[in-house]
């Protein structure tokens, strides 16, 4: 299951794993909403609610994973540290369900900002 993601005019791909949530998020594309940034992370909210799953939540990411957070129902793109990170590892604000990597064009997020819009679309 591919993906792409438009802001600012500019496209990145992402690949989407086996895992239930990635499924879910993958059945309800298109998904539009407006980016938010915190740290090297640029997160926004969808329209749906899941679950954590246990096999794919973590406490540290890795630089260009998607990962659904629960606690504010928020699709998140990481491509370096946040306001919490230690050291080099990358981390959410809390457990997210990691569910895809960004393949191509991640670094492109160094110019979003606040309010942009934002658009997540299948990848054909």
């Amino acid at each position: 299951m591919k993906i792409k993601v438009i802001v600012k005019g500019f496209k990145l791909e992402g690949e989407l794993n086996s895992s239930n949530t990635a499924k879910i998020i993958y059945e309800s594309l298109p998904i539009v909403g407006v980016a938010k940034r915190w740290g090297d992370e640029v997160y926004f909210n969808i329209p749906l609610h899941i679950e954590p799953e246990k096999d794919f939540a973590r406490d540290v990411v890795d630089k260009g994973d998607l990962g659904f957070w629960p606690d504010g129902d928020c699709f998140c793109i990481f491509f370096g540290r946040t306001p919490i990170s230690d050291g080099d590892k990358i981390k959410p604000a809390s457990a997210v369900s990691v569910f895809g990597k960004i393949t191509h064009n991640l670094e492109l997020l160094r110019m979003v900002k606040d309010g942009d819009n934002i658009v997540v679309e299948r990848l054909d």
